[in-house]
């Protein structure tokens, strides 16, 4: 006679079941162990922040700096031929006025001289001596002055 094996099932006892492990019923009606995952609870709606002072800030410069800069530039493109007429116009003022501080002392030399000499006489020149004498640093000065 034969007798079928009996197969004894493990007993596991809920304390004893890991966790993302639980029982679950197959389709045929088996109850069995089984790899569960867990729900995850739905993700929190992100809460729109503030935009922050300092980016509105920039957020409104940029395109008036560059703006800015674009005008500049335009700017200088059209001005380019006056700035550059201005330049050797400097250029020749700052020669003029060299040349002037050398040539006005000359002319006016020639010029005493001239006068003096067809004058008839000759011109003496004056010559004063003085001759100061002290006592200490901070004694009394006494001096003369004298005319030739």
């Amino acid at each position: 006679m034969y007798r079928p094996a009996v197969v004894q099932q493990p007993v596991i006892l809920p304390g004893e079941i890991p966790p993302g492990i639980d029982w679950v019923t197959l389709p045929n009606g088996v109850r069995t162990l089984a790899y569960t995952h867990p729900t995850a609870p739905p993700p929190a709606v992100p809460v729109s922040q503030p935009v922050p002072a300092w980016a509105k800030t920039t957020a409104l410069l940029a395109p008036t700096v560059g703006g800015g800069i674009a005008a500049a530039g335009i700017g200088l493109s059209y001005a380019a031929p006056g700035l550059i007429a201005m330049s050797q116009a400097l250029w020749s003022a700052a020669a003029l006025v060299i040349a002037a501080v050398i040539a006005v002392p000359l002319l006016l030399r020639t010029g005493r001289r001239a006068v003096g000499s067809s004058g008839g006489g000759t011109r003496t020149t004056t010559h004063i001596t003085q001759n100061i004498t002290a006592t200490g640093l901070f004694g009394r000065a006494n001096g003369t002055i004298n005319h030739h």
